[in-house]
């Protein structure tokens, strides 16, 4: 399965739903040798390099309710409403220990996507290029609005969903001509113009190509949906995405709703099972 990649869209918390995907992947040792993420993507990939399977699914619903996850305070105290020093330091460090030397020792490629706030662009970031592989993570993540701009090498990046979405260009362009697309939104859904315009003109004046890409997201992102659709139609891909609409916000902190969303996402993988068995004999 030399040229076969794994492209993961972000979402926030409905990133649970990559988890359960990737869960079942791993339980079928099916390890891509190429992986892309953005944002949530990216956290999840993490575990799915390290071969931790479970790992992402625990940090969700164990600490989700815990206030230094996700809270108000957080805001006040890090300028980020996720506990940054919770999140990247005593989550991998202590409370759900992050597997560093089964992470280097893998022979995936690993790219994450963050938007470069001066360009408006999208930056990608393979694992072994980076000396904080965490860091990097956390720009990928950086939501707009509710966390804080992350400096790498001197250059200040955001979520790289926002340029990027599901970077399956990407993955092509690197060689990987078949790929397993797991999105975190039904196949009905389109995303809509931005709302808040003010407040991001505001917050972003002194990066206007960021602001832009900001309000043009909406449309780069459905273009991405029907240029994917088409590649599945071709079977180029193979697209999971959830089975039905759970309602699951990016802020969710719902812990039944979160476990429902995981073990859809792991049964919809393996609803997927055969035609990803398929893809990899093909590719063999």
């Amino acid at each position: 399965m030399d040229n076969i990649g794994l492209v993961l869209e972000g979402g926030g918390m409905r990133g649970i739903y990559t988890s359960g995907v990737l869960d079942f992947l791993m339980e079928k040792d099916i390890y891509t040798p190429y992986v892309i993420g953005v944002s949530a993507g990216a956290c999840n990939a993490s575990s799915y390099v390290s071969k931790q399977k479970y790992r992402s699914r625990d940090v969700n619903l164990k600490y989700i309710n815990d206030p230094r996850y996700i809270g108000i305070k957080n805001l006040i105290l890090e300028k980020s409403i996720f506990s940054i020093k919770f999140l990247y330091d005593e989550v991998p460090n202590k409370l759900e220990p992050f597997d560093y030397e089964q992470f280097k020792k893998s022979n995936q490629t690993f790219m994450i996507v963050a938007t470069n706030c001066k360009t408006g662009e999208p930056e990608y970031f393979e694992k072994n290029q980076c000396k904080d592989i965490l860091k990097v993570i956390r720009a990928s993540s950086s939501l707009p609005l509710v966390t804080p701009i992350v400096n790498l090498n001197g250059e200040p990046y955001l979520d790289g969903g926002i340029s990027d979405s599901i970077p399956i260009k990407k993955a092509i362009e690197d060689g990987y001509t078949k790929n397993i697309v797991v999105l975190t939104r039904t196949k009905a859904y389109r995303k809509e113009p931005i709302k808040h315009k003010r407040i991001i003109k505001f917050k972003y004046k002194k990066y206007p190509k960021l602001v832009n890409k900001i309000f043009n997201r909406y449309k780069e992102y459905n273009e991405t949906l029907d240029y994917i659709e088409d590649l599945e139609k071709e079977g180029k891909i193979i697209i999971i995405r959830p089975s039905k609409d759970l309602k699951v916000d990016r802020l969710e902190k719902n812990v039944d709703k979160l476990e429902a969303l995981y073990n859809l996402g792991y049964n919809d993988a393996k609803q997927a099972y055969e035609d990803i068995k398929t893809m990899l004999k093909e590719q063999k």
